[in-house]
């Protein structure tokens, strides 16, 4: 018996096998820096307040689900399981994107600046979450508008917030929005070779970074 055909939106490109091997070494790498580097992390942060502590967890906690969710969903064959697992890709992204704001909003003192602006950080990443698990394939171009308006929203509150934090964590944390910024040109990019492998290594170089601003801040300066 034939097999029923898979869902309009779970239509993928196909990747030929020099596509597939690159991006699966973009993704190992990815999780082999997520895995090592959360444990350098928490290992170097255990000076800090259990408030500021759980938010370094937080932090973690997101990137290697993202890095790993993703590796698992970009490397799954082509069927519907990997349409499930799209959904918790793209979800995966919202959590990462308020996990990195959460240490630095919960250790700044912006008055009640900060703690509103991670509510509603949170809340919208909720809301995308949501979304993109109840109605997965649908206002994907949406959604990376919305991952860009949510990665750059603490820029409206930078003199109220961040203004305070040190020069290098603000160069750290600008670079990494940038990459993921630049990064998304590849993403939808879908007719260029290695497409897919070019987008993650952006993702990971911008991870990355984000990664050196909140061990800048939350590690190093509390030292």
């Amino acid at each position: 018996m034939p097999r029923a055909p898979l869902p309009v939106h779970s239509r993928y490109r196909d990747f030929d096998a020099a596509e597939l091997r690159m991006d699966a070494i973009v993704h190992v790498a990815g999780v082999g820096f997520a895995v090592a580097g959360a444990v350098t992390l928490l290992v170097s942060a255990l000076h800090l307040s259990w408030g500021e502590y759980a938010a370094t967890w937080i932090y973690a906690t997101g990137l290697v689900a993202v890095l790993a969710v993703s590796a698992t969903y970009n490397m799954w064959p082509v069927s519907r399981v990997k349409w499930i697992l799209r959904r918790f890709d793209h979800s995966a992204i919202y959590l990462l994107i308020a996990g990195t704001y959460t240490p630095f909003l919960m250790r700044i003192n912006g008055g009640v600046v900060s703690p509103g602006l991670l509510a509603g950080i949170w809340t919208t990443a909720a809301i995308g979450i949501a979304l993109k698990l109840a109605l997965p394939g649908r206002f994907d171009r949406l959604a990376i508008l919305l991952y860009l308006a949510l990665g750059w929203s603490g820029v409206m509150f930078y003199d109220v917030v961040f203004a305070i934090l040190p020069a290098s964590t603000m160069w750290w944390l600008a670079a990494g929005g940038l990459l993921y910024t630049v990064g998304v040109i590849f993403h939808v990019w879908e007719r260029l070779r290695f497409q897919n492998a070019i987008w993650h290594a952006f993702v990971l170089t911008a991870a990355a970074c984000h990664y050196g601003a909140v061990m800048d801040y939350m590690v190093l300066a509390r030292a």
